[in-house]
C-alpha cells in the first residue's frame, strides 16, 4: 500500500490502521522527503514491510552512494530508473549488495522503474521516442535481468509480456492499479486488482483509492476481497 501522504505522523496512523491488510507499505519521495530516512526505520520497527520507491536515477557511482545508504534503513525492496542504463543498474545492485552483507543486514530486492504508468502512448512519442511503449518495457526488463537485479516496475498491461520473458522468479511491481470503483486520476495504463494479478504482477501498489477513502480499511478489504482467487 503506497502511503503516500505528506508527514510522517500521517504515514505512521495510516500504518496502524491498515498492517492487518497490507503485505508492504510504499514510502515514496513526498513522504521520504518530508519525514527522512528515520520513517523507514520507524516502519520497521511496528514490523512493517517497505518498499523505498526513491526512483534513484543518475551516473553510476552517485546511484551507488545513494543505494549504499538507503540500504542501512533496512528496507525490503528499493529501486532505480531502467533508463539510467546498465553500468547504473550493476552499480546499485552491486552497492546494496556489498552493504547488506558488511552490515550483516537482509538484502534488500533491487528493482527496475521502467515506464511511468502516467505515460500514454501518445505522450511517449511526445517525448521523442518511437516504437511501442510494451517493447522498451520488456527490452528494459530483460535488461535488468542481465544486470543482475531482481525485477521490475511496470504498469499492469505489461505484467504479462515481462513474466513471459523474465520467468517466475521476476519480481514485477505494477502501480497503476485502480479498483472499478475509484477514478484513474493521473494513471493511464491501468488494471483492476484482479487485473494486474491475474496479468502476472508479484505486487500491485495501491495509494489514493485507499489514502483518500474516507474508510481506508473498508476501501483495502474491498481489495483484497477482489484478488482472492485470482491466479499469481
Amino acid at each position: 500500500m503506497a502511503l503516500d501522504v505528506s508527514t510522517g505522523e500521517k504515514a505512521l496512523e495510516l500504518a496502524d490502521r491498515l498492517k492487518p491488510c497490507a503485505g508492504m507499505f510504499k514510502v515514496g519521495m513526498e513522504l521520504f522527503y518530508s519525514a527522512g530516512g528515520d520513517i523507514v526505520k520507524e516502519l520497521k520497527n511496528k514490523g512493517c514491510r517497505v518498499f523505498l520507491d526513491l526512483k534513484l536515477h543518475d551516473i553510476p557511482n552517485t546511484v551507488a552512494g545513494a543505494a549504499r545508504a538507503i540500504t542501512g534503513l533496512g528496507p525490503d525492496i528499493i529501486n532505480v530508473h531502467a533508463a539510467g542504463g546498465p553500468g547504473m543498474m550493476r552499480s546499485a545492485a552491486e552497492a546494496v549488495r556489498d552493504e547488506a552483507e558488511r552490515k550483516k543486514i537482509a538484502r534488500p530486492l533491487v528493482i527496475a522503474v521502467t515506464v511511468l504508468t502516467s505515460i500514454d502512448q501518445k505522450t511517449f512519442h511526445e517525448m521523442g521516442i518511437n516504437g511501442k511503449i510494451e517493447d522498451f518495457v520488456v527490452s528494459w526488463s530483460e535488461m535488468a535481468v542481465e544486470c543482475g537485479l531482481d525485477g521490475v516496475v511496470a504498469s499492469p498491461a505489461e505484467a504479462s509480456m515481462i513474466r513471459k520473458a523474465c520467468g517466475d522468479k521476476f519480481v514485477i511491481v505494477t502501480p497503476g492499479v485502480r479498483p472499478a470503483w475509484s477514478g484513474a486520476g493521473d494513471q493511464k495504463r491501468i488494471a483492476t486488482p484482479s487485473g494486474a494479478i491475474s496479468a502476472g504482477a508479484t505486487y500491485i501498489v495501491v495509494g489514493r483509492p485507499i489514502t483518500g477513502s474516507a474508510d481506508p480499511l473498508g476501501a483495502a478489504g474491498k481489495i483484497i476481497e477482489e484478488i482472492k482467487g485470482c491466479a499469481g
